[in-house]
């Protein structure tokens, strides 16, 4: 079985609500797609993050793709060894499409889900985290805003069935706290979590961490930048810290166990390069001894189920994970549900899921009218 054609989409789909964390706000959300065909009529679909930089890099690509097999990715991909390094994060995406392209095509090749192709299932649900911001309390006052951050959050919880929430954090720690004290009052039961993606200085990471003790936090992801700065937080605060931001390349995980920096680390099939790569960071945290969970970058339908995949047959991968899956107002494939905080792993072969062309050509339209969405 050989690759004969690759085609490249790059789509603009609609969030439900602006999101916000601390450094942008997002009202919808950029995605390249990534179609292979084979000479035996087989297709194999990859969906990843960003737009026309990662797009470009795919088709850069194409050339040393055609005609290989779906089944050959190590030759490939040691081929392509050098894509991640100049091209860093837009490096390790456009790889990570192609890479799902060919599970997908392996899984329908032998009639078998990419679940069971990575070593059959422990779990067949996987649970999400409700993802909560200040653009959830629109117009609230500084004063009001805990109070109507728990009320949103109750409210999603309910209606959600969700396990898990996280605050996306802001500059303002203070004012994070006093949001989590009235989630954790309004939420005794649930894992909270809270993330500034690294907007904090140590100094005030500390304060909040300390402050935030109390309330019992799953874990206290990215207060600050770096692994020395994390080690020195985790010095002196109780709470499990994890990290998205400082342990991103596997050169980065050594360091950052050496200095006893984190406590879980978030893996990404997107921003690690691949399915396989997501496997062995999950080999890398049991084998030290650390935790693991999902980080999201806005993924839809296609990058979903890969997510779903690696969670549904890796042990470690057991805490609610997060997903922008179901703030999105549309996808691209007929749409996965959301029951009682949980998606349930799709079952067919490949990935278990069907593109709706129409929908991906829309998008693909909307895309070349709008560009790429940045915020």
């Amino acid at each position: 079985m050989k690759i004969t054609d690759v085609d490249v989409w790059v789509v603009n789909l609609p969030l439900v609500n602006p999101f916000t964390s601390s450094f942008e706000t997002k009202t919808g959300e950029t995605r390249t797609v990534v179609r292979i065909r084979t000479d035996e009529g087989t297709e194999g679909w990859g969906e990843t993050m960003w737009g026309a930089p990662v797009a470009a890099i795919v088709r850069q690509m194409i050339p040393d793709l055609i005609g290989t097999s779906p089944f050959a990715r190590e030759s490939f991909f040691r081929k392509q060894h050098m894509v991640p390094f100049f091209y860093g994060y837009l490096g390790y995406a456009a790889t990570a499409a192609v890479d799902v392209a060919c599970w997908d095509a392996m899984g329908k090749a032998t009639g078998q889900s990419v679940t069971d192709l990575l070593g059959g299932a422990v779990r067949d649900e996987v649970p999400l985290t409700a993802l909560i911001t200040r653009a959830d309390a629109p117009g609230a006052s500084s004063a009001d805003l805990p109070a109507a951050m728990a009320e949103h959050a109750v409210r999603v919880v309910t209606e959600g069935g969700f396990t898990a929430v996280k605050l996306k954090g802001t500059r303002d720690w203070e004012g994070d706290v006093a949001i989590l004290r009235a989630l954790r009052e309004a939420l005794p039961e649930v894992n909270l979590r809270v993330d500034p993606n690294a907007a904090w200085s140590v100094p005030d990471s500390v304060r909040a961490g300390i402050a935030l003790e109390e309330l019992d936090l799953e874990y206290l992801e990215d207060p600050c930048t770096g692994i020395e700065g994390m080690s020195q937080v985790k010095a002196k605060v109780r709470i499990p810290l994890c990290t998205n931001m400082c342990v991103v390349r596997f050169e980065e995980f050594a360091p950052a166990v050496r200095l006893n920096a984190v406590d879980v680390i978030h893996g990404d099939v997107y921003k690690w390069g691949g399915i396989a790569a997501t496997k062995a960071l999950a080999a890398h945290c049991e084998t030290f001894g650390l935790g693991m969970n999902l980080h999201s970058g806005g993924e839809l339908g296609i990058a979903t189920a890969a997510h779903l995949a690696v969670v549904a047959s890796t042990p470690v991968l057991s805490r609610a994970i997060d997903s922008m899956y179901y703030l999105h107002a549309d996808d691209i494939i007929e749409p996965l549900h959301l029951e009682n905080g949980r998606l349930r792993v799709p079952s067919g072969p490949g990935l278990g899921v069907r593109v709706d062309e129409d929908k991906l050509r829309h998008y693909a339209a909307v895309n070349e009218r709008e560009g790429d969405l940045t915020g």
